[in-house]
């Protein structure tokens, strides 16, 4: 790093005024102390630093802390409240911060290059300075350098797997793809006039990269199944054939080895002996967690799994890759053998990760358009019989690369109840009112709003459940409190499963975790509800049907972060409490001595909802969510449930407030995949 910039008693005189201001606002809940200690850090670094870079660097730490992998320095100038969330009472302090700051870009930016903490790319060299700033000068974005590291990593992988393509048999691909996607295949009535399943599992055989995005019900893991029969329909040598199933969460995993099986079982009854799936089956073995497929390791970020060690698999599928942030995306990338097929399986319309990266929606920017060019169009009428129609296809310009490798299924084949509808109404937008409607109007007994609601009217339903779904928090305590119907470890093992099963027919879903309408009083009020009703004895911190949230991973005792358990007897030692987690039909338990990082799991985030759907599901906003309450979070909440659906909501209107609320994730990664094409 080169020598620092001379700092005069006037600058330094304001630079320790802007960082006190800093650590005050860090003080006042403004920002995190994480994001003012980083601008000591670079202060430290460079001691003649201009206050403008310190203050730039804290907000680039405050927005990689709410998701973002960079700042978008041209909104530096304004202070643009919808790039920073600003609430009301922060804007005095915001105000006097930037009252001496520069009133131009050129002069935030002047300000970083000037410094050698930071690497503007394309003109310094690498000398391993903290902070990047690429893009062009009118539209700078600032990194920390590990972000703009795995933007890079991520873009090229894409791009370079693109560009990679596996020779198919075309006649051969096109009769399997007819045995499998037979009009009435599986008791499916498909009304599109184009089987975009099938498109998807032509793209796919042809690929080394396939993103294939849809909502709830439009056969995702249906699809994938069938692409997996087909690969080993096709294959060479199909007894070689090794296929890894990872998801971010267990949750998620379980439930994609379980939709997997269960198609490729149905598919077998369809097809006879002429290709022997289930042995196909037995050998993907168990799906897992990504952390668990890279080989989390408990004393480093650095996975087993990497560009010198990779995964040892043909074909590598990952459900829910919304959830995947921006660096595990770039650690899968790095882990894949160059041959290797990978298969993302999401909904792009959900929430994005919790941390930072909107991996999915950005790879998705051409889903819903298509663009597909003339030579895929010709690929896929050839290899499927289906014709594309005229407004899929690249109308202008050529048609970019990643377009070609992603397929967006339209037409959901058991999501389109009441339910269905009104997660489209959010997510479409057009009538921030609609989804209200719909709530009020619904005479079906799926849909329940209550505008205005007490906190004792959460906790009524949640305990009790409602007209039209039953499934709450009571079906799991009468489970709970039935106890196995022997001593055997069959019966403990048979009535663990039934508790397990029972909790996750209902879940309660919040915007936000503190507060009354929040994770943290919800779980207390829930308890304190059941105890008063004699169904549990919450005495202590563990007690018999205490159901947690791991919040941590911790590879060593095989759990992960949004793992759900709940804590009970042991079979062996009645007097010892084992949290038990159910993977599919798969029991497994952890002593709850070695459980430090869990939480109570009543009440949980949207965010940590996603991978899981329940047969009941409950979403609550209150009035304080602020700038969580999106268009995304709604929509998730909504696409949860499976029979039933309920909103409860601190005050009116704010459900309008969100469905027109759009999550906007500050990227640099379009323009890394632009240039690479």
């Amino acid at each position: 790093m080169s020598s620092t910039t001379v700092c005069t008693p006037e600058a330094q005189d304001k630079r320790t005024q802007v960082l006190g201001t800093l650590r005050a606002m860090s003080d006042a809940g403004l920002l995190r102390h994480l994001d003012s200690a980083f601008a000591a850090f670079i202060a430290t670094l460079d001691p003649g630093a201009d206050p403008a870079l310190l203050v730039a660097t804290a907000m680039l730490s405050r927005m990689e802390g709410h998701g973002h992998s960079c700042l978008p320095m041209a909104g530096l100038p304004a202070t643009d409240p919808t790039l920073f969330g600003w609430p009301t009472e922060a804007q005095a302090s915001v105000a006097a911060l930037w009252h001496d700051l520069p009133p131009k870009l050129e002069g935030w930016l002047g300000a970083a290059t000037a410094s050698p903490t930071a690497q503007r790319i394309g003109r310094d060299p690498d000398r391993g300075q903290p902070l990047v700033i690429d893009g062009p000068d009118t539209a700078p974005r600032l990194y920390l350098r590990r972000y703009w590291q795995f933007e890079r990593t991520v873009g090229r992988a894409i791009i370079a797997r693109c560009r990679k393509t596996n020779p198919a048999d075309e006649a051969r691909t096109r009769a399997w793809l007819d045995r499998f996607f037979a009009r009435n295949d599986g008791g499916q009535t498909r009304k599109s006039p184009v089987d975009w399943q099938k498109i998807a599992c032509a793209i796919a055989l042809r690929s080394r990269l396939t993103i294939i995005t849809g909502g709830p019900g439009t056969g995702k893991t249906y699809t994938a199944a069938r692409l997996l029969a087909v690969l080993l329909a096709t294959a060479a040598e199909p007894q070689r054939l090794r296929v890894a199933l990872a998801a971010p969460t267990g949750k998620a995993a379980a439930r994609l080895k379980q939709s997997i099986d269960g198609s490729l079982q149905s598919l077998q009854a369809s097809i006879g002996n002429e290709l022997d799936l289930a042995t196909l089956t037995q050998r993907i073995g168990a799906a897992r967690t990504l952390h668990s497929l890279l080989g989390a390791r408990p004393d480093t970020r650095r996975f087993r799994h990497h560009a010198g060690n990779p995964l040892d698999a043909d074909i590598v599928i990952v459900d829910e890759a919304s959830m995947v942030h921006l660096e595990m995306m770039a650690a899968l990338l790095e882990a894949l053998p160059e041959r290797a097929c990978l298969i993302l399986l999401g909904d792009k319309d959900q929430l994005a990760s919790v941390e930072a990266g909107a991996v999915l929606g950005d790879l998705c920017r051409d889903a819903q358009a298509g663009r597909y060019s003339a030579e895929t169009a010709r690929y896929l009428m050839t290899t499927t019989g289906e014709a594309l129609p005229d407004a899929y296809l690249a109308r202008t310009g050529p048609s970019p690369e990643l377009a070609q490798q992603t397929v967006m299924l339209r037409e959901s084949l058991r999501f389109d109840g009441p339910i269905g509808a009104l997660a489209l109404a959010v997510n479409d937008a057009k009538d921030p009112a609609l989804p209200g409607t719909l709530l009020r109007d619904d005479a079906t007994g799926s849909l329940f709003v209550s505008e205005g609601a007490a906190q004792a009217d959460v906790i009524e339903s949640a305990v009790g459940g409602r007209p039209g779904a039953s499934a709450s928090y009571l079906d799991y305590t009468r489970a709970l409190n039935e106890g196995p119907t022997d001593g055997s470890v069959d019966a403990h093992d048979a009535w663990t499963k039934n508790v397990l099963q029972a909790f996750d027919r209902f879940r309660l879903l919040c915007a936000v975790r503190e507060g009354d309408w929040g994770v943290s009083g919800l779980n207390r009020a829930i308890e304190r509800k059941l105890e008063s009703a004699r169904q549990l004895k919450p005495q202590g911190t563990w007690y018999k049907g205490r159901p947690v949230m791991v919040t941590r991973n911790d590879p060593t005792l095989g759990i992960f972060n949004g793992d759900i358990g709940i804590a009970l007897p042991a079979a062996e030692s009645p007097a010892l409490l084992r949290v038990y987690f159910l993977d599919g039909e798969r029991l497994r338990s952890v002593a709850v001595s070695r459980l430090a990082h869990v939480e109570t799991a009543f009440a949980m985030t949207v965010h940590k909802s996603q991978g899981s759907e329940f047969e009941h599901t409950m979403l609550v906003l209150s009035a304080q969510s602020g700038n969580v309450l999106t268009r995304e979070l709604i929509y998730t909440g909504i696409t949860r449930a499976r029979k039933a659906f309920s909103l409860f909501a601190e005050r009116p209107g704010l459900l309008e407030v969100g469905a027109g609320s759009v999550t906007r994730r500050e990227s640099g990664l379009l323009q890394v995949l632009e240039e690479a094409e």
